[in-house]
């Protein structure tokens, strides 16, 4: 086929689209009922909370519906909903999982997308097979839906990164607080309001729970739950075990943070050891080689001079 050919069929394809977005957008135009109605009822329980996912107004009525039937067929084949919802806890985010199934949708069909667009480049240039172009297709549809689990397992890891340094910090100033005399609740308060940070915002979290009814050692009992720190649990552990039996908060708020500092302490030098034979790689390869060049050239070149 011709580049002209090509050239009137991409323009056709894309004069039909442009007119089927034309026509549902106009039918759209009309506010739905639950638009006009919901506003009223937002004291009621609600059984659905709205998607989350970035596809709202004009793109939601659009796509919507076949992203939440692509998100159901992803859920379907690839399964561990539970793991998704630990990582998520873990995350401190608030989507959902079928959210963060539509999520790995958009970002499989962005993976297509990228990977159709040069197969037809290459489809134009006369290279290529279409079997192949086919394949590679499914092969960014596929790697997109991996690559966002993927992100989703990085932000967990390093949001865990900060409140693990962020925590001998954070509970030496409980510690203080409430060595001066405030209770647990009080010293958790001014910590959250003087601190920032993915600790201080899980703090802010359980401040949340107790505000609303939670005891205290029920609100350190969920923390210590949703986390993925074997530090903060036993840190939350620890704190709800205080409360109840009345032990003394400040030594073992104190000591907690002393262990997880001696803990960063050995970290460094066992990952210093690991990478002992890294630091010599530039040494033997490149700082070696110059000093025996520089060392060897001078007699080199004397020797050669005497020969002539």
């Amino acid at each position: 086929m011709s580049p002209t050919m090509w050239g009137v069929v991409l323009g056709g394809a894309a004069g039909v689209g442009l007119l089927l977005v034309i026509a549902r957008i106009r039918v759209l135009r009309k506010p739905p009922l639950a638009a006009r109605v919901l506003p009223y009822l937002r004291d009621l329980p609600q059984t659905n909370r709205p998607m989350n996912d970035g596809t709202t107004g004009v793109a939601a009525g659009l796509f919507g519906p076949l992203l939440r039937s692509a998100a159901d067929v992803v859920e379907r084949v690839l399964g561990g909903a539970t793991s998704i919802r630990r990582r998520l806890d873990r995350l401190g985010s608030e989507m959902t999982v079928h959210e963060f199934r539509i999520s790995q949708v958009l970002w499989g069909l962005a993976g297509f997308g990228l990977v159709t667009a040069y197969g037809l480049l290459r489809q134009l240039q006369g290279s290529g097979s279409p079997l192949l172009s086919l394949l590679l297709a499914l092969l960014g549809l596929g790697g997109g839906i991996v690559a966002r689990d993927s992100r989703l397992t990085g932000q967990v890891s390093r949001r865990e990164r900060q409140m693990l340094a962020e925590f001998p910090t954070v509970a030496e100033l409980l510690a203080l607080s409430v060595a001066a005399g405030e209770g647990p609740v009080p010293a958790l308060d001014r910590v959250v309001r003087r601190s920032a940070g993915e600790l201080s915002r899980e703090l802010a979290r359980v401040l949340a729970d107790i505000r609303t009814g939670e005891s205290v050692q029920d609100a350190f009992d969920a923390l210590a739950a949703r986390t993925g720190l074997p530090v903060v649990a036993r840190f939350a552990n620890g704190i709800a075990i205080a409360v109840e039996r009345g032990t003394p908060l400040a030594d073992v708020l104190h000591a907690q943070a002393a262990d997880v500092r001696e803990a960063g302490r050995r970290g460094l030098i066992e990952v210093a050891a690991r990478k002992e034979v890294l630091m010599m790689i530039p040494i033997v390869f490149l700082v070696l080689p110059t000093v025996v060049v520089f060392a060897l050239y001078p007699g080199l070149l004397g020797l050669t001079l005497a020969t002539n």
